[in-house]
């Protein structure tokens, strides 16, 4: 009987997919606190897209580091700017084949022309592009993050 119930369980661990309600949908208004949390952990906010090949090509390297740094106070979100009406058909479905149990957010706001700037000034809204603060030390990269760099960055932030 233990041995059924145990084959049961790991089916269902491989078969039952993340529950959308865990995806919010949120502007940048409700974003913004994310983005300036003061506390000991540091924070590393990744904006990306489905549809950007970069930025999927470096999510198994982000998710590997959260896996990593599990035990330490970092903490890793992903911020989708994928097109809201696309949530279900495509945005879903690529979580729960990549596996992401990180948190997942999805930035409703067409304003882009005014949040940006409120992101990074520097950043030109290009894709990927991530944040990696703790308080006030800040870090932004608009570009493809390997493995080590993310590590060096983070560690950076943490002394």
């Amino acid at each position: 009987m233990k041995k059924v119930l145990f084959i049961v369980l790991l089916i269902l661990a491989f078969v039952v997919p993340i529950d959308s309600q865990s995806i919010e949908e949120v502007n940048f208004e409700e974003l913004s606190p994310l983005l300036h949390q003061n506390n000991d952990t540091t924070y590393v906010v990744n904006f990306w897209a489905t549809w950007c090949k970069p930025c999927v090509e470096e999510i198994p390297h982000f998710l590997e580091v959260a896996s990593e740094m599990k035990d330490e106070k970092v903490k890793f979100v992903f911020v989708s700017l994928d097109f809201p009406t696309q949530k279900d058909s495509r945005l879903l479905p690529f979580i729960e084949k990549h596996r992401i149990g990180e948190q997942v957010i999805l930035l409703n706001d067409p304003n882009s022309n005014e949040w940006i700037n409120k992101v990074d000034p520097t950043w030109s809204g290009a894709i990927p592009a991530t944040m990696i603060y703790r308080g006030d030390s800040r870090n932004f990269h608009e570009s493809s993050l390997s493995k080590e760099k993310l590590i060096s960055i983070i560690k950076s932030i943490k002394l």
